[in-house]
C-alpha cells in the first residue's frame, strides 16, 4: 500500500486532481468529509461540542449549525483546543479505519487541505501539492465561486503561503493552464511514479541507481528533499531512533555529487531496525526494509576493518535514496556527520573532494565501484577532518 498527502491552496484546483485519482484507482480520503461524519447528528463528538459550547450550536433537525460553531472558535485560541480535543482524535480513528480496509495493493491518497499547516508531510510516502500562484486563486474564488475579495484574501493568508507547500512537495502539480493539463500531469504521475511506487513497496524493491557513474552540478532542492527524508523516518521511527540526518555529498552545499540523497539513522542497537513493527512503519512511508551492511573502520587503535551497519532505501521511483543505520555506541555515525560539515566548512576540502570525483567518471568507472575507489582519498581526509573538529571545537549538532 502506498499512502499520499494531497494538498494545495483554497482555489487551486485540490479537488479536481483528487477525482481523477480515484478515476484512475486511487483510494480517496477527503479529510473535511471524514471532518464532517464524526459530528453527524447523534454521533458522541457532536453532544461533546453541545456540552462544551452551547446546545444552540445544534439545529432542531440535530445537525450541527456550522456557521455558529465557526463563529465561537473563530479567534479564540482556547475554543479552537478544545474543539480539536473533540474532533482530532475521532478524525484519526476514522481515518486510520478507512486506510485499514483499504486494498493491500491500493495507492491511498489523503485529500488533506491543511498538510503543510499541521506539518503533517512525514506522515505519508510522498506529497503532491496542486500548485497555482496567488493571484490566480484569488481571480478564481472572485470570478468563479463568487467570493467577496476581502472575504477570498481572509482565506488564503490563513493558509500557509506558497513557498511553504513548495518546500513540501515532493511532486508540484502546476494548475495556472486547462484542465485537460491538469489531467494529463495527473495521468502522468498516476502511471510513471504512484503505480511503480506502490508496487515497489508491496514487493520491497529498493530503486537503485543506474550503472552509469554520473556526477550533476548541486541541485538547490537537494536539502529540502532530504528534510522531507528526514521528517518521514523521524515520524515512522518516534523515539526509536536518537537522531536522523541528511548526510553525503548532497547534504553540502555547492558540491557535485551523484543525485542519490544519503540519510542516517542513529538507533540505540540495530536490532532495533531488525524489529517487525519498525519495518512495517518504515514502508508506510515509502522505505524499504533495512539489510545487513558494514562500513570502513576509521581512526587509531580501532583493531578492526569493518563497523556493522544496516541499509535501506526508498521505493520512489523518481528519487534513489540511501539510509545508513548506525549504532548510538559506535563512531561511524559522528564521522558521517564530521566529514559532511568539514566540507561544508572547508573550501579546499571541497575543491580536492569535487576534482577526486570527477577523475573518477572520466575513468569510466561503474557506480557500483565508485564507493571503494573513493576510500584511498577518505583516508588521507580523515586526519584532515579530526585537525579541523580540533581547531573549531566541532561537536555533532542536536
Amino acid at each position: 500500500m502506498l499512502r499520499v498527502g494531497l494538498s494545495g491552496g483554497i482555489g487551486s484546483g485540490k479537488s479536481t486532481v483528487s477525482q481523477r485519482l480515484a478515476e484512475l484507482g486511487a483510494v480517496v480520503l477527503d479529510a473535511d468529509r471524514i471532518a464532517r461524519e464524526v459530528v453527524e447528528p447523534g454521533a458522541p463528538a457532536l453532544a461533546e461540542i453541545a456540552d462544551r459550547f452551547g446546545a444552540h450550536l445544534v439545529t432542531d433537525e440535530g445537525a450541527l449549525d456550522r456557521p455558529a460553531l465557526a463563529a465561537v472558535v473563530f479567534g479564540d485560541e482556547s475554543a479552537r483546543r478544545d474543539l480539536e480535543a473533540i474532533t482530532h482524535p475521532r478524525i484519526a480513528e476514522r481515518t486510520a479505519a478507512l486506510v485499514g480496509g483499504a486494498p493491500q495493493d491500493a495507492v491511498v491518497v489523503h485529500d488533506i487541505p491543511l498538510l503543510v499547516e499541521l506539518d503533517r508531510v512525514g506522515d505519508y510516502a510522498l506529497t503532491v501539492i496542486v500548485d497555482v500562484p496567488e493571484d490566480v486563486r484569488l481571480h478564481r474564488l472572485v470570478e468563479l465561486r463568487g467570493m467577496e475579495e476581502e472575504q477570498a484574501r481572509a482565506r488564503i493568508r490563513a493558509q500557509a503561503d506558497d513557498r511553504a507547500r513548495r518546500a513540501a512537495a515532493d511532486v508540484l502539480l502546476p494548475n495556472s493552464g486547462t484542465l485537460e493539463e491538469l489531467r494529463s500531469r495527473v495521468d502522468r504521475l498516476w502511471w510513471d511514479r504512484l503505480v511503480p511506487f506502490e508496487a515497489n513497496l508491496r514487493l520491497g524493491r529498493k530503486v537503485r541507481r543506474s550503472e552509469d557513474l554520473t556526477v550533476v552540478d548541486p541541485d538547490p532542492s537537494w536539502p529540502a528533499q532530504g528534510a522531507r527524508l528526514v521528517a518521514r523516518l523521524r515520524a515512522a521511527l518516534g523515539d526509536r531512533a536518537a537522531r536522523v540526518d541528511h548526510i553525503g555529498s548532497t547534504a553540502v552545499p555547492g558540491l557535485a555529487a551523484k543525485d542519490v540523497i544519503d540519510l542516517q539513522v542513529v538507533v540505540p542497537t540495530l536490532e532495533v531496525l531488525d524489529e517487525e513493527a519498525v519495518r512495517t512503519r518504515l514502508g508506510a512511508v515509502g522505505f524499504t526494509a533495512p539489510a545487513s551492511g558494514w562500513d570502513h573502520a576509521r581512526g587509531a587503535g580501532t583493531g578492526e576493518e569493518r563497523w556493522p551497519k544496516r541499509l535501506w532505501g526508498g521505493a520512489d521511483p523518481a528519487r534513489v535514496v540511501h539510509v545508513h543505520g548506525r549504532a548510538a555506541d559506535g563512531n561511524a555515525w559522528r564521522l558521517a556527520l564530521l566529514m559532511r560539515d568539514w566540507l561544508r566548512d572547508d573550501e579546499q576540502a571541497r575543491s580536492d573532494y569535487a576534482e577526486l570525483k570527477a577523475v573518477l567518471v572520466a575513468s569510466g568507472l561503474p557506480t557500483s565501484d565508485y564507493a571503494e575507489a573513493k576510500e584511498p582519498w577518505f583516508a588521507r581526509a580523515f586526519p584532515r577532518a579530526q585537525e579541523w573538529a580540533a581547531r573549531t571545537g566541532w561537536a555533532p549538532g542536536p
